[in-house]
């Protein structure tokens, strides 16, 4: 019986990935997971402040539904600019904390989504794949998914060279 309970506590364990994708579905999720309330607390307050200023729920309905100019229309782009930042360092906090990657460079690629997001977000207003108009939504997704891959072949080249650098 004594076995039981460490094999249970292992299972019941939740891992950084499992933190990172808590904290996509809302941020501070994954700092609550890691016990880490007051941070967590502050985390889904920053996120409920940024998501009704910018109205983000509402240009999100708009988005998915092909209406992307009048997505634009109601955004208020100087709250949502805050967003990708705010929710990649939710990531990225959690998944760290939760024993992810510690590297100095585990960040990379979380910086540069939350970066390329951003830039994704200033062009969305007039960024457009052939007629359609990708707007607030679309736009910010596809650079912040180019910002992680970006981040994670730098991160690894910079790893390579590190390495050799150590070796020779």
């Amino acid at each position: 019986m004594a076995q039981a309970a460490p094999a249970k506590a292992k299972m019941l364990k939740v891992n950084g990935i499992d933190k990172i994708l808590w904290s996509m579905a809302l941020p501070g999720f994954g700092q609550l997971l890691n016990g880490q309330f007051l941070k967590g607390l502050l985390f889904l307050i920053l996120e409920f402040i940024l998501n009704s200023r910018a109205r983000l729920n509402d240009i999100i309905i708009l988005s998915f539904n092909g209406e992307a100019r009048n997505a634009v229309e109601l955004t208020d782009y100087h709250w949502l600019m805050f967003y990708p930042c705010v929710y990649m360092f939710a990531m990225y906090d959690a998944y760290r904390d939760g024993g992810g990657d510690r590297h100095p460079l585990g960040s990379l690629p979380f910086v540069l989504a939350a970066f390329l997001a951003t830039v994704g977000l200033i062009y969305s207003k007039t960024w457009r794949v052939g007629t359609v108009l990708l707007g607030p939504v679309w736009a910010p997704m596809i650079m912040c998914f180019v910002g992680v891959f970006i981040g994670l072949a730098l991160k690894r080249l910079l790893l390579i060279r590190e390495r050799h650098k150590s070796i020779g």
